[in-house]
């Protein structure tokens, strides 16, 4: 069994608009969402095994917080360039990869392309993944090689402004 956990970044500024995209940080609302997220995430209890992300600024710092929330270094934190502006096809690039030894991996990364892959993985269809928006599926599988041919199970869709039950 492998579960995917997909994360777009939290909110980003826009305070300096000569600043190359990938540069962008968060903005306050962002610090504020991120740590808030990543605690939901725990609360959820499914263990990572590994954090990917895309090297934009903006998705590592939102990747720095879900890793401080599970106690993982942020050396540990794997940077993927594919993963800034990826296409559904760079996402299951990245995912048919992994170590077969990772039961469970998360990516942080941005739109279009998050919510165009997360609407690929099962009949769970989202208009737009807001900033610091988790989306999750569960695959029976043994290898990550036969996730974008296997069947999925949804398991959630969080948001920041998602109202708590």
């Amino acid at each position: 069994m492998k579960t995917l956990i997909l994360v777009r970044h939290a909110k980003s500024s826009w305070d300096n608009m000569g600043m190359d995209d990938i540069d962008r940080p968060l903005n306050e609302r962002g610090k504020e969402d991120a740590p808030v997220m990543a605690k939901r995430l725990k609360d959820k209890k499914i263990d990572i095994d590994i954090f990917i992300s895309s090297p934009a600024k903006r998705a590592h710092k939102t990747c720095k917080y879900f890793a401080k929330e599970y106690d993982l270094d942020k050396k540990d934190i794997l940077l993927m360039d594919k993963l800034y502006g990826a296409s559904v096809t760079a996402f299951l690039e990245v995912i048919s990869k992994l170590n077969d030894k990772h039961k469970s991996a998360i990516i942080f990364s941005h739109n279009p392309g998050i919510t165009e892959f997360a609407n690929t993985l099962t009949t769970v269809h989202v208009d737009n993944m807001p900033t610091c928006s988790m989306f999750a599926v569960q695959a029976n599988i043994s290898h990550w090689s036969e996730f974008s041919k296997s069947e999925k199970d949804f398991l959630f869709f969080d948001y920041p402004k998602n109202p708590l039950e």
